[in-house]
């Protein structure tokens, strides 16, 4: 493990982190851990989405406002 700091937080940040645990082991550098890599994965799978998009967007696979009214009931 490499070098270890210390960090001031509140303490309903703390109760937060404590319930993110996924085993009563975990320390607190496991749970930011993971904290940053889904939300590493995250934005890997939300930049995928929206180049899906702009490609359906330019080949044209758009629908009109009126048509997507009538496909969600309204």
């Amino acid at each position: 493990m490499g070098e270890n700091t210390s960090i001031q937080i509140k303490k309903d940040t703390k109760i937060k982190l404590d319930s993110l645990k996924l085993s009563k082991r975990d320390s607190y550098n496991d749970v930011i851990e993971n904290l940053l890599e889904d939300s590493s994965e995250l934005n890997e799978e939300t930049l995928k989405d929206i180049e899906d998009a702009l490609k359906e967007y330019k080949d044209g696979q758009t629908s009109s406002l009126e048509d997507v009214k009538h496909q969600l009931g309204f």
